[in-house]
């Protein structure tokens, strides 16, 4: 386990940045609320076996402790690097996108179902989208209920969502709470 260099970071932050906004300093700078310490000092990142780990300070210094063939994970997964060297983001920062986006699309409870087989959102499932929402934008999939199913890409702006055909696709499936059944051997 090692920090990340300054091109991973980069490539890390990037891609959160897709999703939070000026909203990513809260990931890093919030107090960090886990680990044995009674002052765990802040949330970091940190880099094993490909995949980035966002954890407590104080869990890391712990980890140090552990060999790296032994260590199997520290924190909470929040992508991979692939062998080409692209970051992708995963299920697991689900949780950590949702809190802290910029952007959301509403599904109708009808159609939840369908974007957690891995399909993207038509129009006709979306109920509501964040009004100043570009193409291109990272955004995170919620229910009515306000529980976050998933992010992806937007395809389309909150403008033009509303001029689409029923058909067209209004968000790019890029991960889904439904992951954790459909590849369990791979996230892991």
């Amino acid at each position: 386990m090692r920090p990340l260099d300054e091109k991973e970071t980069t490539m890390v932050f990037e891609k959160l940045f897709k999703f939070t906004g000026p909203n990513l300093k809260h990931l890093l700078e919030r107090p960090a609320v886990e680990g044995p310490d009674p002052e765990p000092g802040r949330y970091c990142l940190r880099l094993h076996k490909n995949r980035v780990y966002y954890a407590s300070e104080a869990l890391v210094r712990r980890a140090t402790a552990i060999a790296r063939p032994r260590l199997a994970a520290v924190g909470t997964p929040i992508g991979k690097f692939t062998h080409h060297g692209s970051f992708h983001l995963t299920v697991h920062a689900l949780d950590l996108l949702a809190a802290h986006a910029r952007r959301r699309v509403w599904l109708k409870p009808d159609t939840e179902r369908s974007f957690l087989f891995g399909n993207s959102v038509p129009k006709s499932s979306h109920a509501r989208i964040t009004d100043n929402t570009k193409s291109g934008d990272g955004v995170v999939v919620m229910s009515m209920s306000d529980v976050p199913l998933g992010f992806g890409v937007a395809a389309r702006s909150a403008q033009d969502c509303r001029k689409a055909d029923t058909n067209a696709v209004v968000v790019l499936h890029q991960a889904d709470a439904g992951e954790y059944l459909r590849k369990e051997e791979e996230l892991m």
